[in-house]
């Protein structure tokens, strides 16, 4: 895709998304969010791609929202951060939503809505000397991108409060020690790391992948009975499907599953 600020490439069936301001630390604007919507419609649509990485150019992540872009609206602000939200949301939700896996390559500060969509992330790796900081009540703000719903998840309620409210910075081995990242990896090696990570699951049953991320979000708002009940109609219907039929023979055969044949990429 032809973006300014928000590159898209493909690699074995990886969709690599890469935030592109590195002069303004990734900052995220109008044009950003928009073409941020535009990458995830296209990766959650492409047949092509079977995992998606986000990763910043530069030596940052995302700084989160370019507070001058905003400033420089006026009396206006309200509606433009209306109208990057919407962009931003709708991105978000997208890749959260997509059987893709979505993974994260943070190889710098991550930080207010930067910070976010690493949460957002069903996994997210991290470069050594990154730092992670929601900003917002420091501000004067609250959050955006997800992290209001994808923090407290991660983390629990009290130590979400005490990062929106204290501003505390997390460094990468402490944001891996409360579960925001899974990972921290040598920065030089990041992105080989998580890039052969997305590769290989790219290879694997992807809208097994998609179903299973269902069942886990909304296990947070089903009783125990009703979120088995869900496990037995989905475990069902996988085992039925193309893919569940090549599974299961591959085990039974005792050889590796070909999930990429083209007879194993329909549901």
């Amino acid at each position: 895709m032809e973006n300014q600020f928000v590159q898209l490439t493909i690699q074995n069936h990886v969709g690599i998304v890469k935030l592109n301001r590195p002069e303004a630390g990734n900052a995220i604007h109008l044009e950003m969010a928009k073409e941020l919507m535009d990458v995830a419609i296209f990766c959650s649509e492409s047949e092509e791609i079977r995992a998606v990485v986000i990763t910043g150019a530069g030596n940052k992540f995302s700084v989160g929202g370019d507070l001058r872009s905003f400033a420089e609206k006026g009396e206006q602000i309200s509606s433009h951060l209306k109208s990057v939200t919407a962009y931003l949301h709708q991105a978000i939700s997208y890749f959260t939503r997509m059987n893709k896996p979505f993974i994260g390559a943070v190889n710098g500060v991550a930080a207010g809505a930067g910070m976010s969509l690493v949460c957002a992330c069903d996994m997210a790796y991290a470069a050594e000397h990154s730092k992670f900081v929601m900003a917002y009540n420091k501000i004067g703000l609250t959050p955006d991108g997800s992290g209001s719903y994808f923090l407290p998840r991660l983390v629990g309620m009290k130590r979400a409060l005490e990062l929106m409210y204290t501003n505390r910075p997390l460094d990468a081995k402490e944001a891996s020690e409360w579960g925001i990242i899974n990972h921290v990896v040598a920065g030089e090696q990041l992105f080989e790391v998580v890039l052969e990570l997305a590769e290989n699951l790219a290879k694997g049953p992807m809208n097994a992948y998609g179903e299973t991320k269902k069942l886990f979000y909304h296990s947070q708002q089903e009783t125990l009975e009703s979120q088995m009940s869900k496990e037995s109609v989905v475990l069902a219907e996988r085992a039925s499907s193309i893919e569940g039929k090549e599974g299961i023979a591959a085990f039974l055969e005792k050889r590796e599953t070909d999930f990429l044949k083209e007879r194993v990429t329909s549901k």
